[in-house]
């Protein structure tokens, strides 16, 4: 592999003497196939710029009158340019750092002119350069690897959440189906072979009605509890007429349970129809998950749901008056207790949405999500952090 080197840095040599005697018309055609000659050697831009400082070296004498030395100079820089080209071209996911190296390679040439009347200078500026050049060369490796696993890891861990999601939506589905065709159809057959024998035995047989009137009530409470399941599970509102009357459903049942007053204001709701299935269903998802914090963290007795039309798209914020947090601590936490904010950011951004939450003292919380409708081709820019919280809303 030395003689190899040794071999290229002559030939290098040579080209480059040719190249300055011919003057600016100079063919580049021997500097691009000295760059792809290196490359097939596996030399990087730092090795060939060592090659073309020691040729420019011996061919740009010192003595030479400063007008000369520095258009030979300038003629070199546009032979080195060509010949790492090649180079260049196979290392685009790092082409920051090589601009960089190429204009510290320029600025070391310029010197090298200047300091190449002196021999003893010129090998202390070279053995600097060496460890500049190793130095670099280390720290784009490391920082390359680092960087590449952390992509991997990313999207690793984007994807699984992602599939856990829709196998979770589609889970609920199958068993909200079942719960309806099935079970309450079973319950329902009960309640009416009750009926039926209640009837027949309220001749003859003293006290067995009530027994009977005593199972079908809880025969229909049990048919209202699989009734109440099915709803939270996957609630046949969302399918069959929409988004808006199920959250209404929703919302009047946790005013029940709760006794938290929810006010909900929405536009024409064809718009919210453009959404396909897999959007309305994030939205419920998100409220429902925001409601749920609500009742379960924030003391708050008022909550507003309130949907805007976007010029192509669907805005939704849920606000509550209750205690504020500190949403970032919240987010990154080692021991997150509120993992609902972190699935209801990842649902939204598996549909092309933006998702963003503001809590400040005094104000309670507001989540807002924007879904578009062409799967976010128009999406707004990302949310930025500013001084009062992490993924604060613009």
């Amino acid at each position: 592999m030395k003689d190899k080197l040794v071999r290229l840095a002559r030939r290098y040599q040579a080209a480059l003497r040719k190249h300055l005697k011919e003057g600016p018309r100079a063919n580049l055609q021997p500097a691009d196939g000295l760059g792809r000659q290196a490359m097939g050697l596996g030399l990087e831009t730092l090795d060939l710029a060592r090659i073309h400082q020691q040729a420019l070296t011996v061919l740009v004498l010192p003595t030479q009158p400063a007008g000369t030395r520095n258009r030979l100079i300038k003629r070199a820089e546009t032979f080195f340019v060509e010949a790492i080209t090649p180079i260049e071209e196979t290392h685009r996911a790092a082409m920051e750092t090589n601009i960089h190296v190429i204009r510290l390679n320029k600025k070391l040439l310029r010197r090298t002119g200047e300091l190449a009347a002196s021999n003893q200078q010129l090998k202390q500026e070279v053995t600097q350069r060496k460890g500049v050049e190793e130095a670099l060369r280390r720290s784009e490796r490391h920082y390359s690897l680092l960087l590449e696993r952390s992509r991997i890891l990313q999207e690793q861990l984007r994807q699984l959440s992602r599939q856990i999601l829709s196998a979770q939506e589609d889970e609920r589905r199958k068993i909200s189906r079942e719960l309806h065709d099935v079970i309450a159809q079973t319950l329902t057959g009960i309640n009416v072979q009750l009926a039926a024998l209640k009837t027949e035995a309220a001749i003859n047989t003293k006290g067995l009605d009530q027994k009977i009137a005593s199972t079908q009530r809880l025969v229909e409470k049990s048919v209202d509890i699989v009734h109440q399941f099915a709803r939270e599970l996957r609630p046949a509102l969302l399918d069959d007429l929409g988004l808006i009357p199920a959250l209404h459903s929703y919302m009047k049942d946790f005013t029940k349970r709760t006794g938290i007053h929810i006010r909900l204001t929405t536009f024409t709701p064809a718009r919210i129809q453009e959404l396909d299935n897999a959007k309305r269903t994030v939205l419920y998802r998100v409220a429902q998950a925001a409601l749920t914090n609500v009742a379960q963290h924030a003391q708050a007795d008022r909550v507003a749901v309130n949907f805007q039309k976007l010029r192509r798209g669907v805005r939704m914020e849920i606000h509550d008056n209750g205690k504020s947090f500190e949403v970032e601590r919240v987010l990154f936490a080692k021991r997150n207790k509120r993992l609902g904010l972190l699935g209801m950011r990842e649902r939204v951004e598996m549909v092309g949405g933006t998702f963003c939450v503001e809590s400040t003292p005094g104000n309670g919380t507001t989540i807002r999500v924007e879904i578009p409708l062409d799967n976010g081709r128009e999406r707004k820019e990302p949310v930025k952090k500013s001084g009062k919280a992490a993924l604060v809303c613009p």
